[in-house]
């Protein structure tokens, strides 16, 4: 197998592999869409909610913002050692408290951990209208996009020409191109041990 990085930036990669079949190239192709942990707001705990929106609506959008994390810093739920309780190790707590006129970004989301925060800061979420309050905790934990799509990591593609694959890697996460595909990597590496171990 050998690898060529054709280009490389912060949001896409673009690199080519030869001596592959068309089976591995899709495996990692889907392993780095759906199987790379990423973290996104799961719950919202409205304490007031005087915005045109619903509760559930808001939520939905909350989830959908990127957030920026260090892979290695949280585990899965199902992996810690609190045993799915909720912990520091396993999620982190983003809070809001705004009285309009204003409209709400998500760079006005507070984290509780200095080291997560939303990947950009101008993905507006709703506009509150005068004297309207909105206020919640909204938790967020690390999942994969067979879980749901607020996981998806990167949007990934590759093309076939001269006996050769090309890939186009974009995030669509807090993680960068880089981190998606050694760890789409790592997880193909880890499922092939598994299979041996069991053949």
């Amino acid at each position: 197998m050998k690898i060529k990085i054709l280009s490389k930036g912060k949001e896409e990669i673009k690199f080519e592999v030869d001596k592959i079949n068309p089976a591995f190239a899709n495996a990692l192709r889907r392993t780095m869409i759906m199987e790379v942990p990423t973290l996104a707001i799961e719950e919202v705990d409205f304490r007031a909610n005087d915005s045109p929106m619903f509760d559930e609506v808001l939520a939905h959008r909350l989830g959908l913002i990127p957030v920026k994390f260090k892979p290695k810093m949280l585990k899965k739920m199902a992996d810690c050692s609190c045993e799915g309780e909720g912990c520091i190790n396993c999620q982190v707590v983003f809070v809001l408290d705004k009285t309009g006129p204003a409209i709400i970004y998500s760079g006005d989301l507070k984290s509780t951990n200095p080291d997560v925060e939303p990947l950009y800061d101008n993905i507006p979420i709703v506009k509150l209208g005068e004297k309207q309050r909105l206020i919640f905790e909204a938790t967020a934990i690390i999942g994969t996009g067979k879980e749901h799509v607020k996981w998806k990591a990167a949007n990934a593609f590759y093309t076939y020409k001269d006996d050769k694959f090309v890939f186009t890697v974009e995030t669509i996460s807090g993680l960068s191109p880089k981190e998606i595909i050694t760890k789409a990597t790592e997880i193909m590496e880890e499922k092939s041990k598994e299979l041996t171990k069991l053949l």
